[in-house]
């Protein structure tokens, strides 16, 4: 089981953390992960400055925009499923 958890607080909000959160969601539509990942929001990580910050599992990703979503996904999701 892989946890997405994405910041959903005020920083990161500002900077798009609802565009990243709802391309997650596409991706693990499209490649049928529902069973394996869960895919939740959290508010502050205290990396205010580097957001938007998401955390795969134990492993934290930041800077991260919708740009990127499909890159961290292959990378660290899909080869952990």
């Amino acid at each position: 089981m892989v946890t997405i958890s994405i910041c959903i607080g005020s920083a990161c909000h500002l900077k798009g953390a609802h565009s990243v959160l709802e391309a997650f969601k596409l991706l693990i539509d499209k490649y049928s992960v529902n069973a394996t990942i869960i895919l939740e929001g959290n508010f502050c990580q205290n990396r205010c400055t580097e957001g938007v910050v998401i955390r795969i599992n134990e492993e934290m990703v930041t800077n991260v925009s919708k740009d990127r979503v499909h890159q961290i996904f292959s990378e660290k999701v899909l080869g952990r499923c």
